[in-house]
């Protein structure tokens, strides 16, 4: 592993626990309008999460699974980003499939499974986004036009097919055509953005955390200017999930928070996590129901947490292996959630109790 790569790791790991940096809007962003926020009271009752939790073993020791993707078929897919691979997991049978990158130290981290059933992952420590081609095994891989754009972190398909990523270090978001290949790249002003969790409204409009400032930002899908959303201060999002409603639901990581943006008042709420101001809430989803999930990486063992909108209710659970840091998840359309554990090799699907 080169040092770059290694840096990344481990400014990952730490968390970026400590920010001092302020992002501040400028040239090229559009202000933010007045908006109400709420600071989280105290911790209310927290009730038991009745799930059931399966965890397998990834076959390449060392792994360090960091996202997971379902597939068309059902599959969990998931990147090795220590270990240069992309793996396939079928939850029915537990059978295994690892496929090898060509491109050495790619640090894979997000990734996301197109229409045709392609698998595409940002290569984090080599600067490009890859796709591939399950069937044949084949990988294509498109580099960042920009030198600066060094790090894509998190990918999402918007309704017409194109992809959009968040690029941490280079503080960009940026836009791939997959039928020409074109990137195009959007800088986000300010300080130590750290652009991170990124997802798409109904509208088709990209929004993403900005994980070195206490703000959420979204990016006009054809102009892309950029539009910021603060959020209360030392607040740090990291991973998000939108609603039905377009309600978007964030991690406080620094804070301990599950937190809500209203995108069309600009308002925000906030929820103490059930574990406190250490639990470093990560990953997060939204299952078909509207239940917001999410994992506290701060607890050991890592927990799963349900939150319910409607009775703004907690209910949780602690992940049997101990999780070793829960990065990502998504939902699945029959409502289990898809899991990596980074720490301790394992990726894992969870099933609510009927």
């Amino acid at each position: 592993m080169n040092k770059r790569t290694m840096a990344v790791v481990v400014g990952l790991a730490l968390g970026f626990g400590v920010l001092l940096a302020r992002g501040a809007s400028g040239d090229g962003l559009t202000p933010t309008p007045a908006t109400s926020r709420t600071t989280p009271s105290a911790a209310a009752a927290v009730g038991e999460l009745k799930v059931a939790i399966k965890e397998w073993d990834v076959p390449t020791k060392g792994a360090h699974p960091h996202d997971p993707a379902m597939a068309l078929d059902g599959s969990l897919w998931f990147t090795e980003q220590l270990q240069n691979k992309l793996g396939r997991l079928d939850p029915a049978s537990g059978a295994f499939k690892e496929y090898t990158l060509k491109i050495e130290d790619s640090g894979r981290h997000g990734l996301v499974a197109d229409s045709s059933g392609n698998i595409w992952f940002t290569g984090n420590a080599k600067g490009y986004i890859g796709k591939l081609d399950p069937k044949s095994g084949e990988v294509t891989a498109y580099q960042m036009p920009d030198a600066k754009a060094e790090d894509p972190h998190t990918a999402v398909f918007d309704a017409r097919g194109i992809l959009w990523f968040t690029v941490q270090v280079g503080s960009m978001v940026g836009r791939l055509d997959p039928r020409t290949g074109k990137i195009d790249l959007k800088t986000v002003q300010g300080q130590r953005a750290l652009p991170y969790g990124i997802a798409i409204n109904s509208n088709g409009v990209p929004f993403f955390c900005e994980f070195g400032t206490n703000k959420m930002a979204k990016i006009d899908p054809q102009t892309m200017t950029i539009t910021e959303f603060k959020l209360p201060e030392g607040a740090r999002p990291r991973r998000m999930a939108i609603d039905a409603q377009d309600k978007i639901y964030f991690t406080d990581y620094e804070g301990g928070n599950l937190g809500r943006l209203d995108p069309a008042t600009g308002s925000v709420k906030m929820w103490p996590s059930p574990s406190g101001t250490k639990s470093a809430p990560y990953g997060i989803t939204i299952t078909p129901d509207g239940a917001v999930w999410f994992s506290e990486s701060g607890m050991k063992p890592n927990t799963m947490v349900r939150f319910d909108p409607k009775t703004e209710q907690f209910a949780r659970a602690t992940i049997p292996s101990g999780g070793g840091t829960v990065r990502n998840m998504v939902a699945t359309p029959d409502g289990r959630v898809y899991i990596a554990c980074s720490g301790v090799n394992k990726v894992g699907v969870v099933q609510p109790s009927r």
